[in-house]
């Protein structure tokens, strides 16, 4: 994974240096216990890695990260998810509309958001990315893990050249992903 991220780093500075700019510094160890303890979580050791890399990108940068979607920091992301758990059973009724396992990692500004799965929602898998559509019912799991998911991204970058490319990419090339799911 931390190879991984050096590679996207690397990718973002040359690529895209105004949003890199936009990037929030590093989190450090003590800072994630802090909101461990404070949300009563443990962040995976793989998530972690993400966000001592960047915590995320700033609130005044509105570019995408991927997929159309933002990159949130760890304590934004901390709130979304605990705000969606308290509303599983009043606002959502229906099983896995949002689950209490997810965690919102990148979230499009619409409602919408790619969720790390700390419980292996459908699937058993464990740490598995999967996109909770504020309005639809479908649940599809894009990624089978984090470091897949950042490969992902970095073969993205390295097909393409700073003059083709559109912020709005998809990462949609990973093998037998997308796996999808209907809520009934």
């Amino acid at each position: 994974m931390q190879k991984q991220l050096e590679i996207l780093d690397n990718h973002l500075r040359i690529s895209r240096p105004d949003f890199y700019s936009k990037l929030n510094a590093p989190f450090k160890e003590n800072e994630i216990k802090v909101l461990e303890e404070k949300y009563n979580t443990t962040i995976p050791d793989d998530l972690k890695k993400l966000y001592q890399w960047k915590n995320g990108q700033s609130d005044d940068c509105y570019d995408s990260f991927v997929n159309n979607s933002m990159f949130m920091p760890l304590e934004e992301a901390l709130d979304a998810a605990k705000e969606m758990t308290e509303m599983i059973g009043f606002d959502f009724e229906i099983d896995n509309w949002w689950n209490e396992n997810w965690l919102p990692i990148f979230h499009n500004g619409g409602g919408d958001h790619i969720c790390y799965d700390i419980g292996g929602t459908f699937t058993g898998n464990k740490g598995q990315l999967i996109e909770f559509w504020h309005a639809d019912n479908d649940r599809n799991i894009i990624a089978p893990d984090l470091k897949s998911f950042i490969e992902c991204i970095n073969k993205f970058y390295e097909t393409k050249s700073v003059m083709d490319f559109d912020e709005y990419f998809e990462v949609d090339n990973i093998k037998s992903f997308p796996q999808k799911f209907y809520l009934k």
